[in-house]
Order: C-alpha cells, then structure tokens, then sequence
C-alpha cells in the first residue's frame, strides 16, 4: 500500500522536467483523494469484460488506467468493480470514459477519476487490449511507467518519484 502524504504541485515543482500533465477533464469519485503506482494500461471501446478481469488480478502498488475512447454512452466501472479494486488492493482506477455507481462508490475507500457518470451499463464481449501505451487527456500512460493523482490533478512520470 503506497502511502499519500503528496500534492501533485509539490511533485510538478520539483520534477516538472520528468513529468507529464493530464489535462483537467476528470472527476473525482471515492473517498481516497489521492493515490500514485504503477501503470497497467487497458484499451477498449464500452465493453468493461478486461475491467473485471484486470480488477481479478493482485493489483499491489498498481494503478488500473482505463482507456474507454472518451465515450460517454455507458460506464466501465460500478460499485461491484471498485469493490474489486479494493479487494485486490488496486491503489487506483484512472477512466477515459464514464463510471455508474458514484453515490455508492463515493463511500468506498477507492480513489477512481472518470469523465463523468452514465447508468447504462457496458456491453460484454472480451474485446480490448492489454498494457499498451494509451494517449488522452494530452498524455501517455505507459504500463509500467508511475502515475500520481491527487485533488489537483493527473501527473505521469517514467520514474518512481516517491
């Protein structure tokens, strides 16, 4: 379990050299405000089935960042899947695309950014990719490459800076 006592703003005026930041386009669910690990990246389009799998997985010190394609039609991610996380001990979720479940999951000690909200749930059908390098918000995540989230933002590094 990776320990919190950061700000993002500290970290950017220190190591702004070393670090890419994500454009401010998300919103901030769960009651873990900040979280930083290890990328491990999914790339998919409204069908949340790796979600689950991933979130299946030992998650320790990692951070599960989703690319979604930006869509807002349907979530990837609801309370049985932040659960999972936490279960799994993820230290985060980051999604380039929608959430459901916020009321429950804001009392969840999970730390998740998505776009938005959506209820509609996604389709099913094991289609995506797997640790590869995505791009949004104006950034890259890099699976094995560290992200640090926090009230103030999204920073990428290619180094552990904590």
């Amino acid at each position: 379990m990776n320990t919190y006592n950061f700000q993002t703003a500290d970290l950017w005026d220190q190591h702004f050299n070393n670090l890419s930041c994500a454009d401010p386009i998300f919103k901030s669910f769960g009651k873990k405000t900040a979280f930083w690990g290890k990328i491990t990246t999914l790339k998919l389009f409204e069908d949340n089935s790796l979600v689950r799998k991933q979130l299946e997985t030992k998650g320790d010190g990692k951070v599960l960042v989703v690319d979604g394609g930006g869509s807002l039609r349907c979530a990837l991610v609801g309370d049985q899947l932040a659960q999972l996380a936490i279960n799994n001990t993820w230290e985060g979720i980051i999604v380039y695309g929608c959430i459901r479940d916020s009321r429950i999951i804001n009392n969840m000690n999970v730390g998740i950014r998505a776009i938005n909200t959506n209820p509609v749930k996604s389709i099913k059908q094991n289609i995506g990719e797997h640790n590869i390098t995505v791009k949004f918000a104006g950034v890259e995540f890099i699976p094995g490459n560290f992200v640090y989230v926090d009230e103030d933002g999204i920073l990428v590094s290619s180094q552990k800076l904590l």
